[in-house]
């Protein structure tokens, strides 16, 4: 693929829900312009930016595929984003290297939760945004209800610059409202002509509101309006440009991606009306505490940001970047500021699903892919020798699920360890982690279709095939009351036995105080070199598990008395004695359990606030309050027993379809409701 300059360049982000049409709009873009041979479908697998096998088998997208294409003199970046709410981290890292996200919708379904979740993140971002209403041509399509939607949705700055002629099985092409003139697709090609009759009062109307709504951006243009001047098609898709920059008009356009009507308009508006890399404001970096704006000058300095790696088995790590500034051509070596290595660009190539498209050099604005790349992760920059500037990343979003994996081969630990540690390169958003107390591997992500494409990519990718369990709640065991205990070890052989008592008193401490021994032997019951013997023996057997198998803590252990053998006694005996001492003691001083407590904070629109609450009151949760969070959502904060949310993510996008989004982090330990104990100790028994 040849290069183009960044005046040329289209970076498009493909967003909005799941089965809106995307991925079969982006094959539609492909070939209206030529760079396939014919129109893959998601039914059977055929498309060109949904290759891997978890995406073929479901139908649906679950990572960014990047798809360029050549269109008029222009290169377009398509990227074409997941829909669901479990692969939006993927979805963000796109608008974070995109400069026009397009918003799909199906005329069918209308705007849905994923859409109002990317909208507002687009929104965070200074975006530049429009909307192409798709599936026109299926039954129970409504162009009207669908734009009613949209500017309920999002505002005043909705535009339709089409209308679309028949609806339903009779949809075959669209009114442009910048022209006044019709395009037909009866013939699969664009035909030019007059606005049906049946329609000509509503397009002249809405005409007339769009000419309006565009002119008001310019002071010049809305005198000579005024004044009965009618600007050309030109000055005013020029105009509506500007406004599409600033982020301040949102173009709604039409079609249907599986037909090929007026994918070939879209293509033309996003080359005239979407803006290049160098129209958007310069990206924000960091040195040190210093910070400022890399203008898209390919003429700068190279900087390049690597927005999402691929992990292959076979080729190695693909690493997916976005020139920012500067000329990268291939064999240039540049630093990764974050570990402080020389990273080698060896051959750059423009990536088309998994096909690779040699380039001989990358400008500033333009998006390419360089393989086996050493140290360089998704979110990394990269940047000239000497320049330790980085491209300023936002909070990653908290994983929402966990589960435990161990691998169903005996042996095969070191092999999960690596293989999970390169998926974590490809997919930032999940979090590894080994429980030390628990003993199991922890793994973290967004949901489950999310969590069970994992251990898909597992088995495919690695040859490592993973078994999943519950994850274990980490109980804790404290004491009420005070008891005393006598420890004794006495153990005869042929040789030397073993003989060591030891009298333990235990009493409750403060809650997060941990573990106190104090020793009050007198007149050396206990010989001063075995008494940190009792210790130990007492500290191992807090940490293996009480009364009900769950560390201790919060005990004070006093030694206050003992016997011991001139010949028999040792260490060891002595912290047998310890040991046997604290448990008999902590069995008699009313033991109780401890139970994790998270705070959670859940933030939902309005109309969910009182459905929320009442499903955390019933999971034992207590309501610290709510606030405002904009938007007209609240976010509601409880501490509720970590044993209770295990599965919240779930349950949480039922309650609410979608639109509801929470944190939860551990904040202490409370006892346990005695009749839980029993369900408890079975998990433990099992």
């Amino acid at each position: 693929m040849k290069s183009f300059p960044s005046s040329k360049i289209r970076n498009v982000a493909f967003v909005g829900h799941g089965g809106a049409g995307k991925t079969t709009l982006t094959e539609a873009l492909l070939f209206c312009a030529g760079s396939v041979n014919r129109q893959g479908r998601v039914e059977d697998g055929t498309t060109t930016t949904d290759f891997e096998p978890e995406e073929t088998k479901r139908g649906i997208s679950v990572s960014t595929g990047l798809a360029p294409l050549e269109y008029e003199g222009h290169k377009i970046n398509v990227l074409d984003t997941p829909g669901y709410a479990d692969f939006l981290p993927d979805t963000l890292s796109a608008l974070r290297v995109a400069d026009l996200a397009v918003f799909v919708v199906s005329a069918v379904e209308g705007v849905e939760v994923q859409t109002d979740v990317v909208w507002k993140a687009a929104a965070a971002l200074g975006l530049p945004r429009m909307i192409f209403i798709n599936k026109l041509d299926r039954e129970r399509a409504s162009f009207e209800r669908t734009l009613d939607q949209l500017r309920s949705s999002f505002g005043a700055g909705v535009a339709p610059l089409e209308l679309p002629i028949g609806e339903e099985t009779n949809f075959h092409g669209v009114a442009d409202l910048l022209t006044d003139t019709a395009i037909t697709y009866d013939t699969g090609k664009g035909v030019e002509g007059e606005i049906p009759e049946e329609m000509e009062a509503l397009e002249h109307q809405v005409h007339d509101n769009l000419v309006e709504g565009i002119v008001v951006a310019d002071d010049d243009l809305m005198e000579r309006y005024l004044d009965g001047d009618t600007p050309s098609p030109k000055e005013l898709e020029d105009t509506l440009a500007k406004g599409v920059a600033a982020a301040s008009v949102f173009p709604v356009v039409c079609g249907s991606a599986t037909k090929g009507v007026a994918i070939d308009r879209l293509a033309k508006f996003i080359c005239e009306i979407g803006p290049a890399p160098s129209d958007r404001p310069g990206i924000n970096v960091s040195a040190g505490s210093e910070r400022h704006e890399v203008a898209c000058d390919p003429s700068g300095q190279p900087l390049a940001y690597v927005f999402k790696t691929l992990a292959d088995p076979y080729v190695g790590k693909v690493s997916m970047f976005k020139v920012l500034s500067g000329t990268i051509r291939p064999d240039a070596v540049l630093t990764n500021p974050r570990t402080h290595t020389d990273e080698k660009l060896h051959a750059l190539f423009a990536l088309r699903g998994k096909e690779q498209d040699p380039v001989p050099e990358v400008p500033a604005g333009d998006i390419a892919a360089v393989a086996k790349l050493g140290d360089t992760v998704t979110g990394d920059t990269l940047a000239p020798k000497g320049t330790p500037v980085r491209v300023e990343m936002p909070e990653p979003i908290p994983p929402a699920l966990s589960i435990a994996i161990r691998p169903r081969s005996k042996g095969d630990e070191d092999k999960l360890m690596t293989a999970l540690h390169k998926l974590q390169d490809e997919d930032p958003s999940l979090l590894v982690r080994r429980d030390d107390e628990t003993h199991q591997t922890l793994l973290s992500g967004a949901g489950e279709t999310h969590l069970s494409i994992v251990a898909e990519r597992l088995h495919r990718k690695f040859g490592v095939e993973v078994e999943t369990e519950d994850v274990v709640v980490p109980y804790r065991e404290t004491i009420t009351g005070t008891a005393d205990a006598e420890g004794k070890y006495k153990k005869q052989t042929g040789g030397h036995g073993q003989f060591g008592v030891a009298f333990i008193r235990v009493e409750p401490l403060d809650k997060g105080s941990g573990f106190q021994f104090i020793d009050k032997i007198v007149g050396g019951a206990v010989p001063k070199q075995f008494i940190p013997a009792v210790e130990k023996g007492i500290a191992e057997t807090m940490s293996m598990g009480g009364v009900f198998g769950y560390p201790v803590v919060d005990v004070q252990a006093t030694l206050y008395d003992g016997k011991y053998h001139s010949v028999d006694s040792s260490e060891m005996s002595f912290k047998m004695a310890g040991s046997l001492g604290f448990r008999e003691a902590m069995a008699k001083a009313n033991p109780v359990l401890l139970e994790p407590i998270s705070l959670v904070e859940v933030t939902v629109p309005n109309a969910y606030q009182g459905d929320v609450m009442g499903d955390l009151n019933s999971r034992r949760g207590r309501v610290q309050g709510t606030e405002a969070a904009g938007d007209g959502e609240q976010t509601i904060m409880a501490y509720v027993p970590t044993s209770e949310i295990l599965r919240y993510s779930i349950d949480l996008r039922s309650m609410t379809g979608g639109r509801g989004q929470f944190t939860v982090k551990h904040d202490h330990y409370d006892t346990l409701p005695s009749h839980l104990y029993d369900k408890v100790a079975k998990k433990q028994d099992a």
